[in-house]
């Protein structure tokens, strides 16, 4: 390999590590060896450092023995005369350089505890992220193994203006990547270019600023170690599956812009290690051999309009990219878009005008393909500023369109719609609100594209359960209030036709092995009255699923012979999940959270716990962060119970899951809950009542206890005596 590479690569190791022992030293002296450090919200400690070596490093004290490591692996400058052209020391001198960078930036949260925003966007101005917490990881985490986020581009340093840095990270997020910034070049970053050209930036638009140095570089590869350890199960310290993992599964790459200073070169010879190559627009030497990396490792000189398309070339990544016939960009990645109210051009509901999404099947002789309608005003007709009404009726016909399948495409109009850019999109059913910004309406965009997203998304998603589709616009509200009357006849016809489901009355249930790519043993099973663990599937969507791909991961079972009524065990589940785990799990329980229940992965949206002392079972939602009263956070408890295991006493489960009837239905039921976080309370009030009034105990949500009472069972129980909490009466839980 080139010598100006290792050198450069094991200077720039060589100075990185000196300048962490440095800080340690100055941090041992101020706060000495006890000071605890870490990245925030997270049980992954400093994550390169915890899964590379496996150790935990939870205090400045700990940061020695890694340190000493990093100095370990450093190889001895090279040689003028003599050298040894392999790529083996300059990974070991990229291996030291992460670690250092990892204690250099752990540091900081102890020097300047407020100079990352720690939130998923921009706070007053300050747009360094730092890195990523567990709540991020998992909900972002999960993007890269469904396949919705296939990798990430780390970029550092600098475009040469705002409009090419746009340009390039328009073109990334099309490409559905992210995209982690950090670095400078010329005293210029990408992030703040991409903030002067007007760009949304934040992990909501898939823009991650980590931080404006070299150094920041490090929480792309955390977050990269974090999801082989999270998703891929693979244990701290077991570096070589870690590293194998993300060459394999997290299809990274590094974008260099600017002149390539030593520590740049550190940096990418220790993201070479996970199989990460760099692509950079200077003329450095290259690495074309392969060997680590997939393909190339260094491939320099790219002009700007080709870096985005030799890095997925030289990465080996294939991305499918949908183009649809409109006049913005177009990709989840704009899903998370907003667009402000002073931006707007034209908003349709929110409050302000009746707005309404339909879809109905119809003969195939009433669908003409691809036909797209507005009836009323369009976009071009109408002031800057404008509300209008809007009904979207969407009519699909196929062969093996079904009624049941309506409510399932009609769901697809949020994400679809949302993902142009300048669009949002919010709600659906009779309160649906759309926004379209001024730039959009500027590029061209308008009313009638909504039909041609639609058209041509939904034939490549869900083409197989339908043969044509047409779509309807009507602005004026003669015609949009009918519509929204009908409408609400179906939508109340449809709940009815699910809440009206039993898993007594159905003979099928529906398997998902969709996370069993990072928790093997996992297999979900969704009946009528339990949804999937993240709350994307119910019944019904798995049927979709199953028609849409027959050998899919929603698969058909026939429970066969009810093996036990209370707990909820059936022969053909047992067989079914026997196969599908590779005999890992022999059997589980349907209702039951203390008697073999159902197994967990990483995506579920709560936990439950059974709390001994109070007779009763807590539940926590991803989005809360504090502690419980089992003893431990979200993220402990996900780390514990979610790689495919069944843990009695602990069990995930969907947030719509807590208000149906089967809800731990063999030990007790709802009126066994006596703890949840209060945000959540809010967030299931409206079914939670209804569902506690069947129970004959309309108050129930009054008397279970939230954070504002307690965290520990002791804190929480005279608030269930005082309020008489059915579950304090109920038989022994265990």
């Amino acid at each position: 390999m080139s010598k100006i590479i290792a050198s450069a690569a094991i200077r720039g190791a060589h100075k990185l590590v000196a300048r962490a022992e440095e800080k340690w030293q100055q941090a041992m002296d101020r706060w000495g060896a006890k000071q605890e450090v870490g990245f925030p919200n997270t049980g992954y400690y400093l994550p390169v450092i915890y899964g590379i070596l496996g150790v935990p490093v939870k205090t400045l004290g700990d940061m020695e023995p890694v340190l000493k490591r990093a100095k370990s692996l450093l190889p001895p400058p090279v040689r003028e005369k003599v050298h040894l052209p392999y790529l083996g020391p300059v990974l070991d001198a990229g291996m030291a350089t992460m670690f250092a960078e990892e204690i250099i930036e752990a540091i900081r949260y102890l020097e300047e505890p407020d100079f990352y925003t720690k939130q998923e966007e921009p706070v007053d101005g300050r747009i360094w992220l730092g890195a990523a917490d567990d709540i991020i990881l998992r909900r972002r985490g999960i993007e890269f193994v469904d396949g919705t986020a296939p990798g990430f581009a780390a970029v550092v340093g600098a475009a040469p203006s705002p409009e090419v840095a746009a340009k390039i990270a328009q073109e990334l997020q099309e490409k559905m990547l992210y995209v982690f910034m950090a670095a400078e070049h010329n005293g210029v970053r990408f992030g703040e270019q991409l903030v002067e050209a007007g760009v949304q930036i934040g992990w909501p638009t898939r823009l991650v600023t980590f931080g404006p140095d070299i150094t920041s570089a490090v929480f792309a590869i955390g977050f990269a170690t974090r999801a082989a350890m999270s998703f891929g199960g693979i244990e701290p310290g077991d570096f070589r599956k870690i590293l194998i993992y993300n060459k394999d599964r997290i299809f990274a790459f590094v974008l260099a812009m600017g002149t390539v200073t030593d520590e740049w070169y550190a940096t990418a010879a220790g993201a070479i290690n996970w199989g990460f190559p760099t692509i950079a627009d200077t003329p450095i030497p290259q690495i074309l051999p392969t060997g680590v990396c997939t393909y190339e490792h260094v491939v320099s000189n790219v002009p700007h309009d080709h870096m985005v398309a030799k890095a997925i070339e030289v990465r080996g990544l294939k991305v499918t990219v949908t183009k649809v016939p409109v006049p913005v960009a177009y990709g989840p990645a704009f899903e998370g878009e907003r667009v402000r109210k002073d931006d707007v051009y034209l908003e349709c509901g929110g409050g302000h005008s009746p707005c309404v999404e339909w879809c109905t099947m119809k003969n195939m002789d009433e669908v003409e393909d691809g036909k797209i309608e507005v009836i009323g005003p369009e976009i071009d007709d109408v002031p800057a500023g404008s509300h209008l009404p809007l009904a979207v009726v969407v009519e699909v016909a196929g062969r093996k369109m079904q009624e049941d399948f309506e409510p399932i495409l009609e769901r697809q109009i949020h994400h679809l719609v949302n993902y142009a850019q300048g669009v949002m999109h919010i709600g659906q059913r009779d309160i649906a609100w759309f926004r379209i910004s001024k730039q959009a309406k500027e590029k061209g965009f308008k009313l009638r594209h909504i039909g041609h997203i639609l058209h041509a998304k939904l034939h490549q998603d869900f083409g197989t359960i339908f043969d044509k589709v047409q779509v309807k616009l009507y602005t004026r509200e003669e015609d949009v209030l009918p519509i929204l009357e009908k409408a609400r006849q179906v939508y109340r016809a449809r709940d009815e036709r699910i809440e009206g489901m039993t898993d007594e009355t159905t003979d099928v249930y529906y398997s998902c092995t969709l996370c069993q790519s990072f928790a093997p043993g996992h297999v979900c099973m969704i009946s009528p009255e339990r949804t999937g663990l993240c709350g994307a599937y119910n019944w019904m969507d798995c049927k979709a699923s199953y028609e849409i791909n027959p050998t899919g991961p929603n698969q058909p079972v026939p429970k066969g012979e009810c093996l036990d009524p209370k707990l909820g065990r059936f022969k053909g589940v047992d067989e079914f999940v026997a196969k599908a785990s590779r005999g890992k799990i022999q059997t589980y329980n349907f209702y039951s959270i203390v008697h073999n229940p159902m197994t967990t992965c990483g995506c579920c949206e709560c936990i439950a716990a059974v709390l001994p002392i109070c007779n009763g079972v807590m539940t926590v939602n991803r989005e809360y962060t504090g502690m419980t009263p089992c003893g431990m956070k979200f993220t402990t408890l996900a780390g514990m119970v979610g790689g495919g295991v069944s843990t009695p006493g602990f069990v995930g489960h969907s947030k719509y899951y807590i208000t149906q009837r089967k809800f731990i239905a063999g030990d007790g039921g709802l009126l066994r809950l006596v703890w949840m976080p209060k945000m959540l309370k809010e967030e299931i009030r409206e079914r939670f009542e209804k569902r506690a009034a069947e129970l004959g105990v309309p108050d129930l949500l009054d008397r279970i206890a939230d954070e504002t009472v307690g965290v520990t069972e002791e804190e929480i129980l005279p608030f269930l005596e005082e309020k008489q909490h059915p579950a304090l009466t109920m038989e022994p839980i265990l």
